[in-house]
């Protein structure tokens, strides 16, 4: 008898708390752990293949979807809607697999509403002035864009108790061990 069972785990914190980076970590160490092909209205880029990179679907399709409660969670970004398909969870769960999910707050949240056993797991960074030095250091950001993911960021940090568990990254390799612990005990359950 197996002594794991499937799990959702959702991962949130604020931009540049290192959330992409722990889950990049964790699945190379727990490669069980499935992730769902999200859906969106932009169009594909070059190499981008349907179903595979993304669920690519017209202005109308989405909204059908959304009006029909296909979505576990969804938001509109940048123009365009993106989102993760409750089928696309069901089926990596009931095949076995742990899922995770690396989304916003405000997606997490909707998320426990839907599936009330997922577990959420909240990235801090140590603090505002290591956030800050952070998204400057990426050298992609404008200093308007910069103060805009730090407003969010607190708001964001606000809403950190409303998670099962939360981290604070301020050493990679400590918080990816405490990361994986976390997620290793949550499958033992």
């Amino acid at each position: 008898m197996d002594s794991t069972s499937s799990k959702l785990f959702v991962v949130s914190g604020p931009s540049g708390a290192g959330k992409g980076t722990l889950v990049a970590l964790a699945r190379g160490r727990m490669p069980q752990l499935g992730l769902t092909v999200s859906a969106t209205t932009r169009s594909p880029r070059p190499g981008e293949v349907d179903g595979v990179d993304y669920h690519f679907l017209s202005p109308d399709e989405f909204q059908r979807r959304v009006d029909a409660g296909e979505f576990v969670e969804w938001a509109h970004v940048h123009g365009n809607c993106y989102g993760t398909l409750v089928s696309e969870v069901e089926d990596r769960l009931s095949s076995g697999k742990s899922v995770i999910l690396e989304i916003d707050v405000q997606g997490a949240l909707q998320v426990k509403d839907r599936f009330p056993d997922a577990v959420l797991i909240f990235i801090k960074p140590p603090s505002l002035e290591v956030l800050r030095d952070r998204l400057v250091g990426r050298g992609t950001e404008t200093s308007d864009s910069v103060e805009l993911r730090l407003a969010n960021a607190r708001h964001e940090l606000d809403l950190a108790d409303r998670y099962d568990e939360v981290l604070v990254n301020d050493d990679l390799d400590r918080t990816c061990e405490e990361f994986v612990s976390i997620l290793q005990s949550y499958e033992r359950i």
